[in-house]
């Protein structure tokens, strides 16, 4: 299991564009890392067809792109053709799968999922979604169950977020789009905040306690 903040492993692996390794791959961009229990399963199908679609947006985002499924490479190439004929892509397909055959990947990030099993009565690979930033670091985790497909528009809001607040001194709110009213945080003293943030507004609440304090988003 890798936690928030720690240096994100420096794998090797084979993928559908040869041998990876995952610092090089990223070079100084972010990252974002997304897991299949399996190829020609149908959830994956759609989820890997929703990210090639929004290739372009992660791109914007200074992103690169990187699936992995717990079958080899071969399969995988087979595979995307499906997944280009059901979601109605064409070209060169966006991003690597990489293959992880022995699931060695899986169970050192902490992404099998106990309550699925597969035919031979083995753990599903869970769907995990891993963030890391240009540091190497790791900036975001989710873990669905394998029976639930992502939201992938969600992450695109989350990785807004975290570009965001990762050069402003502000958080962001529940619900939270790109361009909203973001929070002064609260480690910011009133003067330096009037400074900081001219347009910024102080809410009233009950308890009196003036932490409620939102302001325009920095550009």
């Amino acid at each position: 299991m890798v936690n928030l903040g720690d240096v994100f492993p420096n794998f090797k692996a084979q993928s559908t564009i040869g041998e990876i390794e995952l610092h090089s791959f990223l070079g100084d961009k972010w990252g974002i890392l997304f897991s299949h229990p399996a190829d020609y399963t149908p959830v994956c199908t759609t989820e890997l067809g929703k990210v090639a679609k929004l290739a372009p947006e992660f791109t914007k985002r200074n992103f690169k792109m990187l699936a992995v499924s717990c079958d080899n490479v071969e399969d995988h190439l087979g595979w995307i053709k499906d997944i280009q004929a059901y979601n109605c892509l064409e070209g060169e397909f966006p991003f690597p799968i990489i293959a992880d055959e022995k699931r060695e990947l899986a169970v050192k990030l902490g992404m099998l999922d106990p309550e699925e099993k597969d035919a031979a009565g083995m753990p599903l690979t869970a769907r995990a979604v891993f963030i890391i930033g240009p540091d190497k670091k790791l900036k975001l985790s989710i873990l669905y169950p394998a029976t639930t497909g992502r939201n992938f528009d969600e992450v695109l809001r989350v990785i807004d977020s975290l570009q965001l607040t990762a050069e402003k001194k502000v958080a962001t709110p529940a619900d939270w789009q790109a361009g909203g009213n973001c929070m002064v945080l609260p480690s910011i003293p009133s003067a330096e905040a009037k400074q900081m943030f001219p347009d910024h507004k102080v809410h009233e609440v009950p308890s009196g306690k003036q932490y409620l304090r939102t302001t325009p988003c920095p550009k």
